[in-house]
């Protein structure tokens, strides 16, 4: 394994182990810290995928989501995942942390217990 790829597999492990907290947060009936834990979950297996495919970490948000725009622009495999990564951007993170609007409660849940998908399907875009 090369240093890039078990530096990829650490944040991967990064965001597993952040969706369980979202998904402890959700089950402790915490929606907003479960929301922002689960959008953390998604950025940081976004960033391990970039870094396997370019070789550099984004140093800040901004940058994984252009990293991610460019990658899907170019691989349409990339597409589905960017769609998702955009939603928990909007749903997540912003809507219901930020704003506090976490209506429809039904939807936001499910896209913070699918936000474990979303960590397999980047891992499996990075090819580990």
């Amino acid at each position: 394994m090369t240093v890039v790829e078990s530096e990829a597999a650490r944040i991967f492990g990064d965001a597993r182990q952040m969706h369980r907290a979202a998904l402890e947060r959700l089950a402790a009936g915490d929606l907003r810290d479960a929301a922002e834990k689960a959008w953390c979950a998604a950025k940081r297996a976004t960033d391990a995928l970039i870094l396997v495919r370019t070789d550099r970490l984004p140093p800040r948000s901004p940058d994984t989501t252009r990293a991610l725009r460019t990658m899907a622009a170019a691989d349409p495999s990339m597409r589905g995942l960017q769609a998702r990564y955009f939603e928990r951007q909007a749903a997540l993170h912003g809507d219901c942390f930020y704003s506090g609007n976490c209506e429809p409660i039904e939807d936001t849940e499910r896209i913070i217990i699918e936000t474990a998908e979303y960590i397999q399907d980047a891992q499996q875009l990075a090819g580990m």
